[in-house]
């Protein structure tokens, strides 16, 4: 599962079909056979074998709710995730701040859910997304350069009503080969620009299409990079020196060049490989609430 690596959040489209609620990717509300995935349970179950398998990691995912109400609450119970399930009276309300992931995790509450439908925080205990997150469109209209507009179900970008910000990159119809293009310079570019729209927040969710491609740096850059703005005000998370203070950065130095090989191509500063090489050997880091986590958009 992409969870094995680093992909901590998940979108997921859900859907009543054929009499249990399955992941689809489809229009008007309704499921068919022609835009169903998988029964939900079957990824829901992957989640918690991780989550039993991995008692230090938090899991979020957002739904894209189109179910009944009573649908979901039997699935997620069926699944074995209530038992992680992070419950919404410990939300902060108005903007307030998450718990430390350290808590969330001591106290064996790693599984933060959200749903698109409002009734269902009332009704089913699932918190509704946009009482918490401002999220930026999606699609191709998102990805205008210079502009991070919200999506038309968000408050504004920089509402601090919400305490989280998530933050699409990804065009209408996903492309294999040009999401590389995307999921390199432009995504950091995005990365800025919704910092600046978000009241100088950096995203603690980043939703890519086909996050392991890039043609330098990529998902994991941009995740590292927010994440050491938000961890330690550097600008990787790399760069944090443990136990300093806020701003104390060890930025370590350029990697010396390479020596030209016959019938090779010479190296060149800010390349590919360049890119590569300052962040691959470097974990990723996630701290819900605090910093920035690589979502994968599921269908």
């Amino acid at each position: 599962m992409c969870t094995q690596n680093g992909v901590r959040g998940l979108m997921l489209d859900t859907y009543d079909f054929n009499n249990d609620v399955w992941l689809c990717h489809s229009f008007g509300g309704n499921c068919y056979n022609i835009t169903a995935f998988q029964p939900a349970i079957n990824v829901f179950k992957e989640i918690q074998t991780f989550l039993d398998a991995n008692p230090s990691e938090v899991i979020t995912i957002f739904l894209e709710d189109y179910t009944a109400t009573g649908s979901l609450p039997k699935v997620f119970n069926a699944s074995g995730l209530m038992k992680y399930w992070f419950p919404v009276a410990k939300m902060p309300k108005s903007g307030g701040n998450w718990p430390l992931l350290k808590d969330m995790i001591s106290q064996n509450q790693r599984l933060i859910v959200f749903t698109s439908k409002k009734s269902k925080e009332a009704s089913e205990g699932i918190a509704y997304e946009w009482n918490y997150v401002v999220e930026n469109q999606y699609g191709n209209d998102g990805m205008v350069a210079g502009k991070c507009p919200n999506r038309a179900e968000s408050p504004a970008m920089d509402s601090k009503s919400q305490s989280l910000v998530l933050m699409n990159f990804f065009t209408t119809d996903p492309s294999e080969t040009g999401v590389c293009g995307n999921n390199s310079a432009p995504l950091v570019s995005m990365l800025k620009t919704c910092h600046a729209a978000s009241g100088n927040r950096w995203p603690n969710y980043i939703a890519v299409d086909f996050y392991m491609r890039s043609d330098g740096g990529g998902a994991p850059l941009a995740t590292d990079m927010a994440n050491g703005h938000m961890v330690c005000g550097c600008d990787n998370i790399a760069y944090c020196k443990t136990n300093s203070t806020f701003g104390t950065c060890v930025i370590p130095p350029p990697p010396p060049p390479r020596a030209p090989t016959p019938g090779g191509r010479s190296s060149r500063a800010g390349d590919v490989s360049s890119a590569m090489g300052v962040v691959s050997h470097h974990h990723w880091s996630f701290f819900l609430g605090l910093a920035s986590l690589l979502v994968l958009l599921l269908w």
